[in-house]
């Protein structure tokens, strides 16, 4: 028998656009590859034809190229081996972060003057004097402490166990105090390499500062002030220094994985979804909304393919109205969205959208990422709630009907694995070409059965279509006239019944030509 959850998730899994409609038919008794050549011949013969028709108009040097101008195939690079991994611990507030984006050269980590800023161990590819590592950002280490500290301080560890080498940072104002000891101690037993950093030493006078670090028994404090960048070249020439020429803990980056970003409003479950389909804990996860503040990659195996998964953090408002750390975090996540291909976007199925929710889907979309939308915590939901559920989508998100849906659990890993349908529907949506002559064909069986309406005793007539480029889908159309918004939103939706693109936005622009003075 069929189980109720299963029938619902059957049903709003695939909107109603017709997927992969212009893929040829396998069940034809022609011979095969003969229907596709005859039907290659009729698209370029078609499409020199209505080229031929374009040379009458005016057009500029962007336009030929773009009519000229043939797509390449990428080339795939050969995997690299796995870098040497560089760890950043200490204490809360000592520095770690704004030393992390000293190093990279740029403001990536987000940092604030308070405790407790960085939660999860995040890596970065770094570089200095030509060795390339991983650098490794972790929370801050604090001994007895319950909670999310608990679990930041426990990632922290993690990070320690699984570095080559240890960059260990300590405020050189305040001194050596009884947490610096402890994490003393968690060092030692590692028996990692340990470079230490005497943080906040601004001018020759803060070195005697430093000097008191001694007393740990960690060897040479480096002087180092991390905001103004002091110090920190031979801090690097030490920490490269201690790292291996082969790494015992690095893994190797591929290429090959599509990337990934979760996205949504806060405490919808995106760290808890990472956690489970990782297999571990690889990221902190509270009841208390917002603990993710940066990015964290994480690559994760499903159904034995690789994927590049990005948590980020949740989107709370719109970016203007954010302070601090907040603010910062909004950025990386928008830096995020645009670093990744396909975007899963979570909303909390057991409880009514937001426009939160709305906002973050626009963000997707505006982007040009692919799109899956997951509705998660379906095993929170009450019978009332499932009868609205989808009445709610149709009028909530009538923009996005394309976008693949799944109802998953992120708690208990229920439907999880139909992730990777949904993700590989959208990525070959967002990878899919059209050819030049039967977009052209489609086109004009198109305006001859609805025709662009007359506006001033004029009619705009499309004069020729080609598909500019993939990721996302972009058209290009020349035309006589003005086509009108709701003209173009006709022919996306066309374009979406006949070629599918599921999961992918379309953009449509408009280049009005007129016809050479003879």
């Amino acid at each position: 028998m069929t189980h109720p959850d299963d029938a619902l998730d059957d049903a709003t899994a695939t909107p109603g656009a017709a997927v992969g409609a212009a893929e040829p038919d396998a069940t034809t008794d022609e011979p095969e590859g003969v229907g596709t050549i005859d039907q290659s011949a009729d698209d370029a013969s078609r499409e020199r034809a209505l080229r031929a028709g374009l040379d009458d108009y005016e057009l500029a040097d962007e336009d030929l190229s773009l009519l000229d101008h043939e797509p390449e195939d990428g080339q795939d690079e050969a995997p690299e081996a796995p870098l040497p991994v560089l760890a950043v611990v200490g204490r809360p507030n000592v520095g770690k972060s704004t030393l992390v984006n000293r190093i990279l050269g740029r403001r990536e980590a987000v940092t604030e003057d308070k405790p407790g800023v960085t939660r999860d161990r995040v890596s970065y590819p770094a570089e200095w004097a030509g060795t390339r590592f991983t650098l490794v950002d972790t929370g801050g280490w604090e001994v007895d402490v319950a909670g999310i500290d608990a679990r930041v301080a426990e990632q922290a560890e993690i990070a320690i166990d699984l570095a080559d080498a240890v960059v260990f940072v300590v405020d050189a104002v305040v001194g050596p105090t009884d947490t610096d000891e402890r994490v003393v101690r968690l060092l030692r037993r590692a028996g990692k390499p340990v470079v230490l950093c005497a943080n906040k030493v601004d001018g020759a006078a803060g070195e005697a500062d430093a000097l008191s670090l001694w007393s740990l028994g960690l060897g040479e404090p480096h002087p180092v002030s991390a905001l103004h960048g002091r110090g920190t070249g031979d801090l690097l020439d030490a920490a490269v220094n201690a790292l291996p020429e082969i790494s015992a803990h690095g893994e190797l980056r591929p290429e090959g994985p599509r990337r990934v970003a979760l996205v949504g409003r806060p405490n919808v479950g995106k760290s808890s979804l990472l956690n489970k389909v990782a297999g571990a804990q690889r990221v902190v996860v509270d009841e208390v909304a917002g603990t993710t503040r940066d990015p964290v990659d994480e690559l994760v195996l499903l159904k034995g393919q690789p994927w590049w998964f990005v948590d980020t953090a949740g989107i709370r408002r719109r970016v203007h109205q954010t302070r601090g750390a907040d603010f910062y975090a909004s950025l990386r996540t928008q830096a995020a969205i645009e670093k990744a291909e396909v975007a899963v976007v979570l909303l909390d199925a057991s409880v009514p959208m937001t426009e939160q929710d709305t906002r973050v889907i626009s963000q997707v979309v505006d982007a040009g990422r692919a799109l899956v939308i997951a509705y998660n915590k379906w095993d929170l939901m009450d019978e009332d709630r499932r009868r609205y559920l989808e009445r709610e989508f149709d009028r909530e998100l009538v923009q996005v009907q394309w976008a693949p849906r799944v109802n998953v659990s992120a708690r208990t890993g229920w439907h999880t694995d139909r992730l990777v349908p949904a993700l590989e529907r959208s990525l070959a949506s967002w990878d899919r070409r059209i050819p030049t002559g039967r977009l052209n064909a489609f086109l004009g069986e198109l305006v001859a059965a609805h025709p662009h309406p007359l506006r001033g005793g004029k009619q705009s007539r499309i004069l020729f279509a080609t598909q500019a480029s993939t990721r996302p889908p972009r058209f290009v159309l020349f035309a006589t006239g003005f086509i009108e918004a709701g003209y173009r939103r006709f022919i996306e939706r066309r374009l979406r019944e006949e070629f599918g693109f599921e999961g992918s936005p379309i953009e449509i622009s408009v280049r009005v030509r007129e016809k050479r003075r003879r």
